[in-house]
């Protein structure tokens, strides 16, 4: 296998984009790195390099404090940032759109604000049997806390939720549910619309990780109609250290404050302080600035190529990995779902994950080994980990190639 059989999308060259990202051009232990890892984090492209440097050599001032030129720019330039997700998302209004550090922080934000404001003891949550630990253990802290119970949407063994099932459990006690749009573990595309309407229908909000989806595919909020929605800045092809939570400002105006500081306040006594309006409720202390500069720079780079022919290019790319990697005697994938995103799972039988990583290593592949945040998964599929081959639309099928032949050379090395 040596050329992708379908055609990527008009107008997208993978070689052109290639030279945008200075990492890829290296070569690790002696070979040319094929990177296959962005699940974990995404690789960034010069642009949003450039604009972190420019930001710190020549603008580099706290926001929303000072009078000052510099403070003004930086403000300017992160506020815009903000204007840049919510028109990526689709939110209605800029302050809809909170700075958090990620995902994860995102949800914890939920999980604590509207959590301790509005569950009470006897209530119930929803999560699924694929999430990301990040949307399941802030849960489970607020289930300990207000003695809420926590109720597990299963799946097949496709990895594919089982609507039928999730429709039982909702009922007049939920309150919450959260649920990942795409899979970090397997790949697998959750129905999130028909999903988030489930709930509503039951009186309960929906809150959707999006870490794993807003990298590779259109999100439009208001179209999902989803209460909450989060994604990480650094899985899109921006910094580490930032990321985007979406609420409906009815349901963000409703919920305290998750920090206490400076910014986030209008006035403040010894005997009383008042909070500042959304979005700057939710903005504790000095952000990173940077990192949300980077963001929006990351945002316009992927909004230059397009998030259609992205994630046709991907999809591509998964179909012809998929068949590559198959052909390796005792390989199993794990995950495949019929709607699935650009995730490769695999173990292979008598030899660990850890060991099949090591070697592709040696080999300059670099993929993900273990349980990927996500146990609960492997114990349901009966494996200790796996071996994750995540693409993006920078891969190309010359990668997956040569991952089909460091696969190969993992079977010599453990016959």
């Amino acid at each position: 296998m040596s050329t992708l059989v379908s055609v990527a999308p008009a107008g997208f060259n993978v070689e052109r984009i290639r030279e945008d990202f200075p990492v890829l051009k290296q070569t690790i232990h002696g070979k040319p790195l094929v990177y296959l890892d962005s699940a974990a984090t995404a690789q960034k492209p010069h642009q949003v390099v450039e604009a972190i440097r420019r930001f710190h050599e020549v603008d580099c001032a706290n926001i929303h404090r000072g009078v000052h030129e510099l403070s003004q720019r930086s403000t300017a330039a992160y506020e815009e940032t903000r204007v840049k997700a919510r028109r990526f998302i689709n939110a209605k209004k800029n302050a809809e759109v909170i700075f958090v550090r990620g995902a994860t922080e995102a949800i914890n934000l939920v999980a604590s604000s509207w959590g301790r404001k509005f569950v009470k003891e006897g209530d119930e949550i929803i999560v699924s049997a694929l999430e990301h630990h990040s949307n399941i253990v802030p849960w489970q802290i607020l289930c300990e806390e207000k003695g809420v119970k926590l109720r597990v949407i299963p799946m097949n063994e496709r990895g594919e939720l089982i609507l039928e099932e999730y429709e039982k459990l909702l009922n007049p006690r939920t309150r919450m549910v959260a649920v990942a749009h795409v899979s970090n573990a397997l790949g697998t595309i959750n129905p999130v619309r028909e999903m988030i309407a489930m709930a509503h229908r039951a009186g309960a909000l929906a809150l959707i990780d999006g870490a794993q989806a807003a990298p590779h595919m259109k999100v439009d909020v208001q179209a999902l109609d989803t209460d909450f929605y989060a994604f990480s800045g650094h899985k899109v092809c921006g910094p580490t250290g930032v990321g985007i939570l979406y609420g409906k400002s009815k349901l963000l105006n409703a919920m305290p404050p998750y920090q206490g500081g400076g910014d986030m306040i209008r006035t403040v006594s010894f005997e009383k302080t008042t909070y500042n309006e959304l979005p700057y409720k939710f903005e504790a202390g000095t952000p990173n600035i940077a990192g949300g500069i980077g963001l929006g720079a990351a945002l316009d780079y992927v909004n230059g190529i397009g998030l259609d022919k992205i994630s046709a290019y991907e999809h591509e790319l998964l179909v012809y990995g998929t068949e590559a990697i198959s052909q390796i005697p005792g390989l199993r994938i794990i995950g495949t779902a019929r709607e699935k995103a650009a995730v490769l799972s695999f173990v292979i039988e008598g030899i660990h994950p850890h060991d099949i990583g090591t070697v592709l290593d040696r080999q300059g592949i670099a993929v993900r080994t273990g349980h990927h945040c996500a146990q609960p998964v492997m114990d349901w599929f009966h494996v200790p980990a796996t071996t994750r081959a995540s693409l993006a639309f920078y891969n190309t099928p010359a990668e997956l190639d040569a991952l089909a032949a460091g696969l190969r050379k993992v079977k010599e090395v453990f016959a």
